[in-house]
């Protein structure tokens, strides 16, 4: 059991790193920020705008949201 459960840990500490890196190399390094509500906000519209909107999602046959809806669109 605790060898299971460490495995996990892996897995997640590897996919948020990769996660957190891809965050700051698109979103937050070279920005000038003057306060913290710039950053949230620069947090904020990379997570809801760019980061889920291009994520293949497993419940929608691993598309993307924005390709789920064309595709189921039209």
């Amino acid at each position: 059991m605790l060898k299971k459960t460490y495995s996990v840990l892996l897995y997640l500490f590897a996919f948020w790193g990769s996660y957190f890196h891809s965050m700051k190399v698109e979103a937050i390094q070279y920005e000038p920020f003057m306060t913290s509500d710039e950053m949230r906000q620069t947090v904020f519209e990379y997570i809801e705008v760019d980061y889920n909107r291009t994520r293949r999602h497993r419940a929608l046959g691993y598309l993307s949201p924005v390709n789920f809806e064309q595709k189921n669109v039209a």
